[in-house]
């Protein structure tokens, strides 16, 4: 069984094998966070207070297990919203405790890239790009379950500034799926800054792009302009997917690797997944399954797997720790 509340979503899933979902229960909160434009954290904690108890129950109907039948306990402890986090922390040890099963501590981005493991096997070895709402990274996996960071966003991640241009652009949280149809049907007119795209490292910065995208509309406004906001929508995203796909072109050439990973929650954005397509030739790339681009503990429970086979487990001392981050590759630049 395992836990995933890291953030706005809360799920509970029964994975067998690491690659095989008998249930993967999702509670979502979007339409109550719609209001304020983006996760409230205190209201997030008490939606998954409210939820946690029914996805647990749902995920073991909808699997038709007993806790008999279960092997281990996985949950989310960071990073994320440490309120959120507490609560699949605090179920998921009282499952563990209650019936004497092993705690599995998972890093949220190892889910995420985990969710690969749905599609096929991952081979070392890999490289992952993981995009979503809180993190823009780009990871080296020497072997099963090691993780090396090697490049990660300086300021904004990619999916946090298409919620913002979303907002300018008058649309509702969250923004990213629907700036993504929009770019489909308008073209790169406005040709915004390609932050950091030339410097000799795996960073990233989308907070120039953001901002030059605010300036662009509310001068627009200012002087009685309009402006094509498919165009908007398009020359954004072409400015963030064009970042992302030449630091990982740059990142496979001095890592030789078997697979390169796309995982996180902007993994399910066309745009950037047409371009990866096109652009990775000598490396096999695995997609995140569209469905489990999103919070969810079905990856969560596929990391896990990976885990409980190298004997990584916690006691009942286990805490969230919402700035948990991999290790950086020595040799990268910080």
């Amino acid at each position: 069984m395992s836990f995933e509340s890291s953030c706005d979503e809360t799920s509970v899933a029964i994975i067998e094998d690491g690659n095989k979902i008998l249930s993967n229960i999702v509670a979502t909160q979007i339409n109550s966070h719609k209001r304020f434009g983006g996760v409230v954290p205190e209201v997030a904690s008490r939606h998954h207070i409210e939820e946690i108890t029914i996805c647990i129950g749902d995920a073991m109907k909808k699997a038709n297990v007993t806790y008999d039948d279960l092997t281990a306990v996985a949950v989310t402890y960071g990073p994320g919203l440490v309120g959120a986090l507490l609560i699949g922390v605090t179920a998921a040890k009282a499952v563990a405790w209650a019936h004497n099963l092993p705690l599995i501590p998972v890093n949220h981005i190892a889910g995420h890239i985990s969710a690969a493991a749905f599609v096929k096997p991952i081979e070392y070895p890999a490289l992952a790009l993981v995009v979503s709402g809180g993190h823009t990274e780009l990871v080296l996996m020497p072997e099963e379950g090691e993780f090396k960071i090697i490049g990660e966003t300086r300021d904004d991640a990619a999916g946090e500034a298409y919620d913002k241009v979303g907002r300018v652009l008058g649309l509702s949280y969250p923004a990213g799926p629907v700036v993504d149809e929009m770019a489909a049907d308008g073209k790169d007119t406005f040709n915004f800054p390609r932050a950091m795209e030339k410097d000799d490292n795996y960073d990233f910065s989308f907070s120039g792009l953001k901002s030059a995208f605010i300036n662009t509309v509310h001068h627009a406004d200012q002087v009685n302009e309009t402006l094509d906001k498919n165009d908007l929508a398009a020359s954004f995203q072409s400015a963030v997917v064009d970042v992302l796909v030449d630091k990982t072109l740059k990142a496979l050439k001095e890592f030789p690797v078997k697979q390169l990973i796309l995982a996180g929650g902007v993994a399910a954005n066309k745009g950037l997944r047409n371009a990866l397509e096109n652009s990775i030739k000598q490396t096999e790339l695995v997609k995140a399954p569209i469905k489990l681009c999103g919070d969810n503990a079905a990856m969560i429970g596929a990391a896990a797997y990976v885990l409980n086979k190298k004997h990584k487990y916690a006691g009942t001392e286990l805490n969230a720790d919402p700035s948990l981050e991999f290790d950086w590759l020595e040799d990268a630049e910080k």
